[in-house]
């Protein structure tokens, strides 16, 4: 999580809501940033590859666990053979004869998938956790912070296997296990951010006319940390790719056939010296898609001024 604890110490300002003329300054530094512009295309091109993946299937005429060309797209001693144009092989096959670039592009849709939908499910829960924890300190935040403090003690790997154990092996619930990782550093996160927000002057001005600590929260806190947990956002999907991925190389993600980059990786490290395409392809399209996250998340948090969190008019 050294990406979100960078953001964490950089941002660790008052956020301000920002004003429409603002949020345009915001994009306009932000569009001006090369190589934010490029990481941006790239996960684009990413998201699209990961949609279309059934359409690369249908183009070359192999889908993901097909095992009609085993003997064609392997030697006599079982290895993998690499591209062949003529059977619409652009990348080479896997073991099996399966279709790499098929496998990759099915691949991201998991990764993809499991990244943001798990970020999501950690934002609402630790922005809930810690906007309630800071704002209303007290006992609350005591009980809260404990919370947190046993839920990062927990051993995710623990809670996989025991989650594999009783429930099996789904999408969703590997959802659910990255995102219970992830949620407790939003929250800290947020909470040190509400610590700071519920001092300030409108807030006060809030109370003293009557407005109660729930609507305080929704209509003051609440906005103030849009910006701040968007690029959070930006910083933890390429974290919780990673935490995907990592999971299906210790074999505790889908089982297979299902194409996933950290199987793919993990198939593919016993012919890394006969078949070095098969840890070469998943591995960069693994790499490559957490650092475009990771630059655009930096551009983010550039463009804001972290200081106020407003935009450099």
């Amino acid at each position: 999580m050294s990406s979100v604890a960078v953001a964490a110490a950089e941002g660790a300002s008052v956020p301000v809501a920002m004003a429409p003329s603002q949020l345009r300054a915001v994009f306009r530094r932000f569009w001006r940033d090369r190589v934010a512009r490029f990481s941006l295309v790239y996960i684009a091109f990413v998201i699209v590859a990961a949609v279309g993946a059934p359409l690369v299937a249908l183009l070359t005429g192999h889908p993901p666990d097909d095992l009609s060309h085993q003997y064609e797209m392997t030697t006599e001693f079982g290895l993998p053979k690499g591209p062949n144009w003529a059977l619409h092989f652009l990348v080479g096959a896997d073991q099996f004869g399966r279709d790499l670039l098929v496998r990759t592009v099915y691949g991201a849709q998991i990764s993809l998938l499991v990244g943001v939908a798990s970020t999501a499910v950690a934002l609402v829960l630790g922005c809930a956790v810690g906007v309630v924890s800071g704002f209303l300190r007290g006992a609350v935040d005591g009980l809260l912070s404990r919370t947190v403090d046993v839920v990062l003690a927990f051993p995710i790997l623990m809670l996989a296997l025991a989650i594999r154990a009783v429930f099996g092996a789904s999408l969703w619930i590997i959802i659910v296990v990255v995102a219970f990782a992830t949620w407790p550093y939003i929250s800290r996160i947020v909470r040190g951010l509400a610590l700071i927000i519920r001092e300030q002057e409108y807030v006060q001005a809030s109370r003293a006319l009557g407005a109660s600590d729930l609507r305080i929260m929704w209509e003051h806190v609440l906005p103030n940390l849009i910006g701040p947990l968007i690029v959070y956002g930006t910083l933890i999907i390429p974290v919780n790719i990673l935490l995907e991925a990592s999971l299906s190389y210790l074999g505790l993600g889908l089982p297979p056939p299902t194409a996933t980059w950290g199987q793919m990786l993990a198939d593919g490290q016993a012919y890394y010296a006969t078949a070095p395409w098969l840890i070469a392809v998943p591995g960069f399209a693994l790499l490559s898609t957490t650092i475009a996250f990771n630059l655009v998340g930096d551009s983010l948090r550039d463009a804001l001024d972290p200081r106020t969190g407003q935009a450099t008019l």
